[in-house]
């Protein structure tokens, strides 16, 4: 587990990894960065199958921009990780977002996660007919917060919601 997008990694080296996964398509993966930016500038000269799911990490409203950048790519499946949540993030522009994901931050230093920002969140997913999944409300023990959020457990996939788009057009 790294970033692949990491300034230490070299940009053909990536580019070994993506011929990898290209050559592979029996298995999605999943790809998520913080470097957003590094992932633009090098994602015209990537092959973005359809088994290549990219993703960027947005802990707060400081790091929107980050959608952005993974709006420009190519990729089919994109989606953005809220974990860990570290503030409220208003207004989303969640278009051409095709999965959120959500979790609070876990272990012995974990910053804490307000209910009214991840129940937020999961209100615009759902709004916009984004497949939510909420991986935990996390602290010092994450198995003591849980996995439920307003009575259930929010486990949805971009698969759940792909199919459901293509029979509206039938």
């Amino acid at each position: 587990m790294s970033d692949m997008f990491h300034d230490d990694i070299p940009d053909d080296f990536i580019q070994q990894v993506f011929a990898t996964m290209n050559e592979t398509p029996q298995h999605n993966y999943q790809i998520l960065t913080k470097r957003s930016q590094n992932m633009l500038n090098l994602s015209k000269d990537l092959l973005w199958t359809d088994n290549i799911w990219m993703g960027v990490t947005v802990e707060n409203a400081n790091y929107v921009d980050c959608i952005d950048h993974l709006r420009q790519t190519n990729a089919n499946i994109k989606f953005i990780c809220f974990e860990p949540l570290l503030g409220p993030i208003n207004n989303l522009d969640l278009s051409d977002i095709d999965w959120a994901i959500l979790g609070g931050e876990s272990g012995i230093n974990a910053r804490p996660m307000e209910k009214e920002w991840a129940i937020d969140i999961k209100n615009q997913s759902v709004g916009n007919r984004i497949p939510f999944f909420f991986k935990q409300w996390g602290g010092r023990d994450r198995q003591k917060g849980g996995r439920i959020m307003e009575g259930r457990t929010w486990d949805e996939y971009p698969h759940d919601y792909k199919a459901e788009k293509i029979n509206e057009f039938f």
